[in-house]
């Protein structure tokens, strides 16, 4: 109620009010309304009833009045203008709560001279920051959970069970980032979070090869000879394949959601007929033996990650950069022609092409020669390639696909990871 008698004050009895314009006049009433009710009030820029979101309408209001009267000395004061607003200077004083004299800012004794903005300010190196909070889908001992120590050192790693839950801890600010696979060099791409990238809003900000280093897991004490079942990851359980049955066990394979749970889940229940195939960091983290160490089928085996954010980072081209894109075409699958061209022609070379099945119209009718009795999949492509969107050949290309294509997105341009690799040994098991 301060508030709404310092307004009414300055309504009823000031003559730098009286003597203001009508538009002046819907401000005020605007204000005194929006201090006496607790409901919003539409402003013309459509913000809702936050005193932040409140506080900016007024300001940007009363500067537009300023501007119009400031050339009339006698009506507004030098002692009346508050100070600046989201960059708005104000006639009226916008806190909502009075404050003490002694608690008043003093002017200060010469203009405030902003810091110019730094490439630093607006893309930050994709290694920054030691505070981030990291979602992967897994639990501890996960390669994932690996991958996101090796994009954000001392990260703060947060499990998720399922994929689309990283995707939403992002999406609710309860993560800053989320680390997932997208491939893998031996069990080829991991089409759930492919499905996801295009269900969700988040951006690629930078990629994390891992070389990837299976062990075969069990209880102490327990022999290969006893084992009757082998479980882990679908993907984990297709890399290692022809090892496991080179070793000449007599076992079932069953997926599970990760390879660490797979460790978990054997501890947990005392299962001394059943082995997981994870990570050894898993086996020390679960009390696990390992019965055999590298059992993926080759060596060179490497899966590659994302990292997401809620906002995409400022391409530039003083490094190697990667540019993901999704597009379709409601005529068919012909466009990829064109699409392969536009690259080619400008010399940019492609590193990933990957067609899932378009969800929304999955089939379509042929109605040329067999009036509407011939079907093909409709599809959707992704397309990874080397190049920045700051680069004028990405730009350019992006511009011709976009004039023969009906839906073309930009997934993220981002830093590729030029880590040295090597293949997987157990000095490259993960940390």
């Amino acid at each position: 109620m301060q508030t709404l008698s310092h307004c009414q004050n300055l309504h009823n009895s000031s003559p730098l009010i009286r003597s203001s314009t009508p538009r002046f006049h819907k401000l005020i009433r605007l204000a005194v309304r929006c201090a006496y009710h607790s409901d919003s009030v539409q402003f013309p820029n459509g913000v809702g009833s936050s005193r932040a979101d409140w506080q900016s309408s007024c300001a940007i209001l009363s500067s537009k009045v300023f501007s119009q009267n400031q050339d009339s000395h006698d009506i507004f004061e030098p002692s009346s203008v508050a100070s600046a607003v989201n960059g708005y200077k104000t006639s009226l004083d916008l806190n909502l709560v009075p404050l003490d004299e002694s608690d008043k800012p003093q002017p200060p004794s010469r203009p405030h001279l902003q810091k110019p903005l730094t490439v630093t300010d607006l893309s930050p190196s994709p290694m920054h920051g030691s505070q981030l909070r990291v979602a992967y889908q897994g639990v501890p001992g996960a390669y994932s959970e690996a991958a996101a120590g090796k994009a954000y050192p001392n990260c703060e790693a947060i499990p998720c069970d399922q994929f689309e839950v990283a995707f939403q801890a992002v999406e609710l600010w309860i993560a800053d980032r989320a680390v997932l696979p997208v491939e893998n060099s031996l069990g080829g791409s991991i089409h759930r979070n492919y499905d996801l990238l295009l269900r969700h809003r988040l951006h690629i900000v930078g990629e994390v090869q891992l070389p990837v280093h299976h062990c075969l897991l069990a209880l102490p004490g327990v022999r290969k000879e006893y084992l009757t079942r082998v479980i882990s990851h679908a993907q984990a359980l297709s890399q290692c394949e022809n090892t496991i049955t080179k070793l000449g066990i007599n076992v079932t394979r069953e997926a599970v959601d990760d390879t660490a749970g797979a460790a978990e889940y054997v501890a947990a229940n005392n299962l001394r007929d059943t082995a997981a195939i994870a990570s050894s960091r898993a086996a020390e983290l679960y009390g696990l033996n390992i019965l055999a160490d590298g059992v993926q089928d080759d060596s060179s085996n490497v899966t590659r990650f994302v990292t997401l954010a809620r906002e995409p980072i400022i391409p530039r081209t003083d490094r190697p950069f990667k540019t993901s894109i999704v597009f379709a075409h409601e005529k068919g699958t012909s466009v990829l022609f064109k699409v392969l061209s536009a690259f080619a022609f400008r010399n940019i070379s492609l590193t990933k092409i990957e067609s899932r099945p378009h969800r929304n119209r999955p089939i379509r009718l042929v109605d040329d020669a067999n009036v509407g009795t011939a079907k093909h999949f409709e599809y959707i492509f992704y397309v990874d390639f080397e190049a920045s969107m700051a680069d004028v050949r990405a730009q350019n290309a992006l511009a011709e696909i976009q004039e023969f294509t009906s839906f073309l997105r930009v997934l993220g341009s981002y830093p590729m990871d030029m880590t040295p690799w090597c293949p997987s040994t157990e000095d490259h098991q993960t940390p």
